[in-house]
C-alpha cells in the first residue's frame, strides 16, 4: 500500500469538494504532481511559460488540459481562469523572483488554497509571507526519506505531516510478532497509534485492540517522529 494514494494524505486538499487543481510550472516536480492527480481522477490545468514544456504534458496525457502562460501577468492568470481554482500549485521552484510573483498573484487573485515549491528556507518564508498555505520542499523531502530508508530498511513508506509527525509503513517488527495491539500498549510505550495491519493484498483499517500482529505483514502507524524511531525497528 503506498501512502500516497491515501485520499486523507492530500492536506488541504478537500477530496469530496474540490475536484479540480491547476498546477503552475511544469518541470520534473509539476509534472510529478500532474501525473498524480491525474491518475487519481482529478482534473488538472497545468501550465508553464515553457511551450515546449505545456506539449509534452499534452502528448503525454498527464494533465486534462494545458495551456503556456506567464503567471508573473495577472491578466495571463485570470482569462485562464486559474483564480477560479480552489487549489493551486505553484511548481516554479528554482526561479525565485518568478515564484514569488506567482504565489503572490494567485493569492490576491482569490485563490483559497496556495501551496508552493520553495528550494530554500529562506525562499519558503518568502512565500509563506505572500500568503502561501502550504510550502514543499521536494528535493529536502526527498533526502530525508532516502536516509531513512538507508538507515531504517524496515521503514517501507513514509509521509511527512508537518515537520514532527509522520505516517509510517513498517515490517511488523519481530518483537510484534503473536502479540495483540493491547499487549503491546503501543501507545503508551511508544507514542504511536496503528491505521492499519496487512498486506499488499489487503489492509485491516483501524485493528482493534485484540488483534494479533504477524511479522509477515505491514503495519500503518502514526506518530511524532521521535515516537517512531523509538520503535524496534532494524
Amino acid at each position: 500500500m503506498n501512502l500516497r494514494n491515501w485520499n486523507f494524505l492530500f492536506q488541504g486538499f478537500r477530496q469530496e469538494e474540490n475536484r479540480q487543481f491547476a498546477v503552475i510550472g511544469l518541470g520534473r516536480f509539476g509534472r510529478a504532481v500532474c501525473t498524480k492527480l491525474h491518475n487519481m481522477g482529478y482534473e488538472v490545468l497545468g501550465t508553464d511559460i515553457n511551450p515546449k514544456l505545456v506539449g509534452q504534458v499534452v502528448s503525454e496525457k498527464l494533465v486534462s488540459h494545458a495551456m503556456q502562460l506567464d503567471s508573473t501577468e495577472v491578466m495571463a492568470l485570470r482569462q485562464a481562469g486559474i483564480f477560479e481554482f480552489d487549489t493551486v500549485i505553484v511548481a516554479i521552484g528554482n526561479y525565485l523572483q518568478e515564484s514569488i510573483v506567482t504565489t503572490l498573484n494567485v493569492k490576491e487573485g482569490g485563490v483559497e488554497h496556495v501551496v508552493a515549491k520553495a528550494s530554500s528556507e529562506v525562499h519558503g518564508k518568502l512565500l509563506k509571507r505572500v500568503g502561501a498555505d502550504r510550502i514543499v520542499y521536494p528535493e529536502y523531502e526527498a533526502g530525508a526519506a532516502l536516509a531513512m530508508t538507508l538507515t531504517k530498511p524496515s521503514i517501507l513508506d513514509r509521509f511527512d505531516i508537518d515537520e514532527e509527525h509522520s505516517i509510517v509503513e513498517i515490517k511488523t517488527p519481530e518483537e510484534f510478532h503473536g502479540k495483540t495491539i493491547a499487549e503491546l500498549s503501543l501507545r503508551a510505550n511508544y507514542g504511536v497509534n496503528v491505521l492499519a495491519v496487512g498486506n499488499e493484498d489487503h489492509f485491516e483499517i483501524n485493528p482493534g485492540p485484540e488483534h494479533r500482529l504477524d511479522k509477515s505483514l505491514m503495519m500503518m502507524v502514526i506518530g511524532t517522529n521521535d515516537a517512531i524511531h523509538r520503535l524496534p525497528l532494524s
